[in-house]
């Protein structure tokens, strides 16, 4: 299968590996609208996308909104705080009040996973996941790729460290899927407490960040998500950030081409220390242009006749 044939984008799991180079590919090929001096095409000049985000967001909201107005699309945005789902109102009313509305794509984060395929059982609008409790973020994965693939070149061979908080991280989950599927070399690397059960299944995991980044083409950093944890996963961020945290010197075991990923928001002095964010290394900005650039690509095979029901 060359092409993409799926009615929404619930995950990168179901995937298949020339399925994501499409998407891949698709993005590639509209990033350059983003350069040109009158960002706008016609694409799906009367296409309606409702963003319903029940969890915060910045880079993802405002990414697909503008990935949405470049292609000329309708869109609403729902901020949950400010909308019934306050009062009390379930999911499903929701999303058969925005049924009603006749939209032809849902572009949903939740808190809880499962949500986004929830919904794509329970309405006809096409549904695309930008985030389900700790379960996925395929679009996060994608424009991750995405950027290896420029700065790389491939990313069949490459060997790739996801270090930090991968228990509660739908980051984690999505580029494990994604990368492995694409022949990368994935190794994971985080305190014991937060190694979910059973992830070494998929890839070897250290408690070593030295060993896990030694040799790195690449290092993925993943925010330390305080909001999900009630319990004490580690003694203090300082401690985190001395065991943990992606430092110059540690930076240099990896290669000297080494590329540094991180999705957002940074917790610096964390995970990662600011001169690291914002050196040679760090290709974050980089992230958030090629967000944009996915996003359009996933619209337009979803809403712009390519996909098929």
């Amino acid at each position: 299968m060359s092409g993409f044939a799926h009615r929404h984008l619930l995950g990168i799991e179901p995937l298949l590996a020339s399925e994501i180079e499409h998407i891949l590919d698709t993005a590639e090929g509209l990033r350059e609208v983003l350069d040109r001096p009158i960002k706008k095409v016609p694409t799906l000049r009367g296409k309606t996308v409702v963003n319903l985000f029940y969890e915060a967001s910045t880079r993802t909201r405002a990414s697909f909104e503008m990935a949405e107005r470049v292609l000329s699309a309708d869109s609403l945005s729902i901020a949950t705080a400010t909308s019934s789902v306050q009062k009390g109102e379930t999911l499903l009313d929701t999303a058969k009040n925005l049924e009603a509305m006749n939209p032809d794509m849902i572009v949903v984060r939740h808190g809880s996973s499962g949500a986004a395929l929830f919904l794509s059982r329970h309405c006809r609008a096409a549904i695309v996941n930008a985030g389900d409790g700790a379960h996925e973020h395929p679009t996060q994965a994608l424009l991750d790729a995405l950027t290896l693939r420029q700065k790389k070149g491939r990313i069949k061979g490459l060997r790739i460290a996801i270090v930090g908080d991968i228990l509660h991280s739908r980051v984690a989950r999505s580029n494990l899927w994604l990368l492995t599927k694409l022949g990368a070399q994935v190794v994971l690397c985080a305190p014991p407490t937060l190694v979910p059960p059973g992830i070494e299944s998929l890839a070897p995991v250290t408690w070593r960040i030295e060993e896990a980044i030694e040799g790195a083409d690449a290092i993925m950093m993943l925010r330390i998500q305080q909001e999900r944890m009630s319990g004490g996963f580690f003694p203090t961020t300082r401690e985190f950030h001395q065991r943990y945290g992606l430092t110059l010197e540690r930076v240099r075991r990896a290669k000297k081409d080494v590329v540094i990923l991180h999705p957002g928001p940074m917790n610096r002095g964390v995970e990662i220390a600011s001169e690291v964010a914002d050196g040679p290394y760090s290709v974050i900005l980089d992230q958030v242009t090629n967000g944009v650039a996915v996003r359009m690509a996933v619209l337009y095979l979803l809403l712009g006749g390519e996909a098929t029901a």
